[in-house]
């Protein structure tokens, strides 16, 4: 909004799993208010680093859509009514091509799985930013 330039790494050949907050906030709900259990099937001959006998467990949550980031740039300004200045810049080392949260677990043990779309999230944000930085 400043017309000041964005770095795009990547030539904006990437992509990631951009996840609304309100979605991250109901799944730790969902996940606190669950019911635990430990896997009975779990073996430290066999383990599975995911699980174990304790009623305790990691879940990923997130969109699991990986968005092109150049699409992500596009509705930011499609929202904000203005064109970005993008500086294309390389790859830079360490980084990845594509990300994505497998919610697998979270769908099986919760039936939870976070919806909110890309245009749909940036709409709200933009919205926020807006009134908030009038």
């Amino acid at each position: 909004m400043k017309n000041e330039s964005i770095d795009i790494y990547n030539n904006g050949e990437m992509q990631r799993d951009f996840t609304y907050i309100d979605d991250i906030v109901d799944g730790i709900i969902k996940v606190l208010d669950g019911e635990r259990k430990g896997n009975s099937d779990w073996s430290a001959i066999e383990a599975d680093p995911g699980s174990s006998s304790a009623p305790f467990k990691v879940y990923n949550i997130g969109n699991n859509k990986p968005v092109k980031l150049m699409d992500f740039v596009k509705v930011i300004e499609d929202k904000l009514g203005v064109e970005a200045v993008k500086n294309f810049m390389p790859m830079q080392p360490g980084d990845v091509y594509t990300t994505w949260a497998d919610v697998d677990d979270l769908i099986r043990d919760f039936g939870y799985k976070p919806d909110t779309t890309v245009d749909e999230g940036l709409g709200r944000f933009v919205k926020w930013y807006k009134e908030y930085y009038k």
